[in-house]
């Protein structure tokens, strides 16, 4: 295992996004690390807005910070939203990073996506593929601001000496996921596509395209751990990908998850709607060398979502316009 060169313990951890999926993760992981979390609501700090995130900051003076706040959503959200989507994830990023500058916090991890990277990347995707070619249009928007978040962290490291680092995690699912059909990921959009059919018993589900872009995906515990690693034991320019170093295809996917569910019927593929990036596998060398690895097995990770997702009762009514084909 490598040096721990910056232990939690004992610290005061702001989680930034804490209600999300990700953030959400991450108190569960820091639980272990005996240190003191802070959180905010919306209601106590409003991120958008600079005067008082700042605010928020100097009044309590965490030691480091978890960024994992961000507007996200699918392709049919980025298409509809971009202005949102570029600007919300901008201004936050940017707030909450210069604060945590103006503060003196000791360590700051910023959450990005593989969004980032060209459309056409060779795979693996590696670290330094960034900036190399053009971006998926569908979701350039969201990819935009992630870049700006990392490269405003490597711009306070250069020019203050902040020990602030970037994470880019893969497809994550888990608990806490967001199964709205209008504008969920993939992966919760097959599970609840494929459970309201079963439950109504219809004849199939539809995905977008053509179900052959391949896609990589890591349960969000184990984005978390590996979050909390990479703040323990890393301290570097370059940001770091988080993933399995797995994939299959969306039909694949869709096939695993019917299995999974119980929905015996076919599994229809509308060409009228867009593939996304043709494939997107990151090498996660970089993490490994670092001594992290994952802990779930994709099919345990979803029967474990699954049960949340009955558990917790995301149903409703079925959406034509759900967004079932490869994420971003």
């Amino acid at each position: 295992m490598p040096e721990v060169i910056y232990s939690l313990a004992g610290k005061r951890v702001y989680v930034a996004g804490h209600r999300g999926m990700v953030g959400s993760a991450l108190v569960r992981r820091l639980v272990a690390e005996d240190c003191e979390l802070l959180t905010a609501t919306r209601s106590e700090v409003d991120l958008t807005r600079q005067s008082e995130v700042e605010a928020w900051m100097e009044k309590n003076q965490p030691d480091a910070v978890f960024l994992a706040a961000a507007r996200v959503g699918g392709i049919l959200a980025n298409d509809t939203y971009p202005a949102d989507f570029l600007y919300d994830n901008l201004i936050l990023e940017a707030n909450i990073i210069h604060a945590a500058h103006k503060v003196g916090v000791e360590k700051l991890l910023f959450l990005g996506s593989s969004c980032i990277y060209p459309k056409f990347a060779d795979q693996p995707i590696v670290e330094e593929a960034l900036l190399t070619g053009p971006l998926e249009p569908t979701n350039e928007w969201y990819a935009i601001a992630k870049i700006a978040g990392i490269k405003l962290c490597q711009a306070y490291r250069k020019q203050h000496g902040s020990d602030f680092i970037s994470a880019m995690p893969t497809n994550l699912f888990g608990p806490g996921d967001n199964f709205d059909l209008n504008s969920s990921h993939v992966m919760p959009a097959l599970i609840r596509k494929a459970h309201e059919a079963k439950l109504n018993n219809l004849p199939e589900i539809t995905i977008w395209g053509t179900g052959t872009p391949r896609r990589e995906f890591l349960h969000v515990d184990d984005c978390a751990d590996a979050c909390v690693h990479l703040m323990k034991v890393y301290s570097g320019d370059t940001h770091v990908n988080v993933g399995s170093g797995e994939d299959l295809t969306i039909l694949e996917l869709a096939r695993l998850v019917c299995k999974i569910v119980g929905f015996q019927g076919a599994i229809v593929k509308d060409l009228s709607k867009p593939d996304g990036t043709p494939r997107k596998m990151m090498s996660s060398e970089k993490l490994l060398s670092l001594g992290w690895f994952p802990k779930f097995e994709l099919r345990q990770a979803i029967e474990s979502v699954y049960r949340s997702f009955l558990e917790e009762s995301h149903v409703g009514v079925i959406s034509t316009n759900t967004r079932t084909g490869a994420d971003c």
